[in-house]
């Protein structure tokens, strides 16, 4: 189906499996240093002793103009080396987390399966997913550069020497102009891909 998508996702950032999976494994604090595209986290119901259950409803958005409502539970923890969600709300689907050890770096990896159920996303995923997927992608690289400011912040020693970490890249912001430039630029594309679409073959 058009909506349905699978992003895959790797970094290699400085630290050790534990610090990794102690930043994207407290979800509470991921409007703190991801705010880039995390809005708003809530916790719904706490995890159990195992690190499993825990679910939350999050408010999220990257550079496009929309956000998405959505939640997820924790089904599978493998502390330090990963865990697994499952994710329902504007859209559906399946997200593991990988975290491997390479010498003074760690290898993450997300592989994140979904469909789209926000009717913006999938009314028109068959149009525009290729926009879709690199609103995806900008979010992940806001994400890779704030966890590395996060792990800097984190072993920072004093309060003097955490100030000095650079505030992780907000969420973008948008104009008046930029939203009407933006609407005309999708609309273009739009007109675009339905006249090809009506091309007959030659």
């Amino acid at each position: 189906m058009n909506n349905q998508y699978q992003f895959l996702t790797s970094w290699r950032i400085e630290g050790t499996c534990g610090e990794i999976a102690d930043v994207l494994g407290d979800p509470l604090a991921l409007a703190r240093w991801w705010p880039s595209v995390y809005l708003d986290v809530q916790e719904l119901r706490p995890p159990d002793a195992r690190g499993v259950g825990r679910r939350v409803r999050l408010r999220t958005k990257g550079w496009l103009p929309y956000t998405l409502t959505w939640e997820f539970e924790v089904v599978e923890s493998r502390y330090p080396y990963g865990f697994t969600i499952v994710a329902n709300g504007d859209f559906e689907g399946v997200g593991v987390w990988t975290f491997e050890q390479c010498g003074p770096y760690v290898d993450v990896a997300y592989d994140w399966r979904i469909r789209a159920e926000k009717p913006l996303l999938r009314n028109l995923s068959f149009l525009l997913k290729p926009i879709f997927e690199a609103n995806h992608r900008w979010a992940m690289a806001r994400g890779e550069e704030s966890l590395v400011l996060e792990l800097v912040r984190r072993r920072a020693t004093t309060d003097i020497a955490r100030a000095k970490v650079p505030q992780p890249p907000g969420p973008m912001a948008y104009g008046a102009a930029a939203l009407v430039a933006g609407a005309a630029a999708i609309g273009a594309t739009l007109a675009y891909l339905i006249a090809r679409a009506r091309r007959p073959s030659e």
